[in-house]
């Protein structure tokens, strides 16, 4: 099952590798399967090889973009990739499917998801969408989360009507199909809304009673915990970070170079919208975060065992 909420497209993106070091250890490989198409949501991916962090750590990183983002954790799953990235909510769906996969480190540590209407529907407050349609994608999970947040309102989802878009969230609102979406980003449609002038208004499930979650982690195999490119890579990550928050526009500048196809005024916005939201230790563990979310998961039946944390997401040193 996949939690991405726009279109599925696909591309590769060529290895990142560091250049000729002179030192005795060849660099180590490192294979990468990202969630979706290269976005700024991987900044500081590209970050670490700018700063020069993967050829002070000895990796080579080659980064692939899937055809299908349903595929890239099971083919962690069976061996066929160092790691690769998802979100949280999927992460405890394949465990609950029985892969031999945990979380083992963080790009981005809140949530991005938002439940948005249009000014011009009137919609000012969830109240509001009493009586109206509402748009989603995901099934099992996005109207969980819809649910929440009525029931943080003293309502439930018996008070609206939910239609699929299939990942159509933009065009549903822009054609009045739907009164309000779930599974817009306030990265990113949230601000092509907006560039379009059609004022959205926005709701943050983690302000309506849905526990924050982190939107976008890495997940390994449990057989590969102790490789020593996992841990170099997760420090190199770390220097990403820093290195982007610092030079937001140098990084920008490179980044474009790579990828001259989100060389557009969106992607652009976007870019300078998420440094705040990527995680500055992407190896550390919010043990609370994660066995909140696993409770509300749990008793939501979106999962069907509660397991311990270690079942899920642990720390590499």
């Amino acid at each position: 099952m996949s939690l991405n909420r726009r279109l599925f497209l696909s591309a590769t993106v060529g290895a990142l590798a560091a250049p000729a070091i002179s030192r005795a250890a060849t660099p180590q490989d490192f294979t990468l399967i990202l969630d979706w198409f290269v976005n700024p949501d991987h900044a500081p991916l590209f970050a670490a090889k700018y700063c020069g962090a993967y050829e002070k750590a000895g990796i080579n990183v080659k980064l692939i973009a899937p055809t299908d983002p349903d595929v890239p954790p099971r083919l962690v799953a069976a061996g066929k990739a160092d790691a690769a990235l998802t979100y949280q909510t999927q992460l405890y769906l394949l465990v609950d499917q029985g892969l031999p996969v945990r979380r083992t480190g963080t790009l981005i540590n809140q949530p991005l998801n938002t439940l948005t209407a249009l000014k011009r529907s009137g919609v000012t407050r969830l109240q509001d969408l009493k009586g109206r349609k509402v748009g989603y994608s995901v099934a099992g999970v996005e109207p969980v989360i819809i649910g929440a947040m009525l029931k943080h309102v003293g309502m439930s989802l018996k008070d609206i009507q939910l239609v699929n878009v299939n990942f159509e969230l933009v065009s549903a609102l822009r054609s009045n199909e739907v009164d309000a979406v779930i599974g817009t980003y306030r990265t990113y449609e949230d601000i092509q809304l907006a560039e379009e002038g059609l004022e959205p208004v926005v709701f943050l499930p983690e302000d309506y009673g849905v526990p924050p979650s982190d939107e976008l982690l890495l997940l390994s195999n449990v057989n590969g915990l102790k490789n020593p490119a996992l841990s170099a890579f997760l420090g190199a990550l770390k220097e990403g970070v820093a290195a982007l928050k610092a030079d937001p526009d140098g990084m920008l500048t490179k980044f474009l170079k790579d990828n001259p196809s989100l060389n557009d005024k969106l992607d652009i916005a976007s870019w300078h919208a998420l440094p705040p939201y990527f995680d500055t230790d992407p190896a550390a563990l919010n043990v609370k975060r994660y066995k909140t979310y696993r409770d509300f998961l749990f008793e939501n039946g979106v999962i069907k065992q509660k397991l311990p944390l270690s079942d899920y997401a642990v720390t590499i040193s």
